[in-house]
């Protein structure tokens, strides 16, 4: 295995990590809620009056700040990196997250930094089960091709 230098960021990994660890906690305290994805964007679909504004607000927000990361720090964009799959197989792998984490009642974000920061025993195994079958997954492929 080689280590990829040119796009190692262990600084801005660590602000990227402590940022959404301060979103997290501010989002929980200030709102009562778990700063999950597929939680957020899983309101919609069965969605309650008043619930919807602050919805709209997150997603929005997630929406533009790379187009405002890009304004005002051009200079440190990276390569956006190649996806050799074709579309067929994208539609695929994305539906079969979003099942997922309906199926595993959150998200890698949910579990992974609300759950154990919360010491939840459900987000403990589903980010175990998470990390095991990545790991598993990328054992597999890497013997097959």
């Amino acid at each position: 295995m080689n280590l990829d230098w040119n796009h190692f960021t262990p600084w801005m990994s660590l602000l990227g990590g402590v940022l959404l660890g301060m979103a997290s906690s501010a989002f929980i305290l200030i709102n009562g809620r778990i700063l999950g994805i597929s939680g957020i964007l899983g309101g919609f679909l069965k969605p309650i009056k008043g619930d919807v504004g602050w919805r709209i607000s997150f997603l929005l927000g997630m929406l533009t700040a790379p187009a405002v990361y890009f304004v005002l720090m051009p200079e440190r964009l990276i390569e956006v990196p190649r996806i050799e799959s074709g579309y067929a197989a994208i539609v695929i792998a994305g539906l079969l997250v979003g099942f997922g984490t309906r199926y595993g009642s959150g998200c890698t974000s949910g579990h992974g930094v609300c759950g154990l920061s919360r010491l939840s025993p459900r987000s403990m195994v589903a980010t175990l089960t998470f990390m095991c079958s990545g790991f598993l997954m990328v054992g597999v492929l890497k013997h097959l091709y």
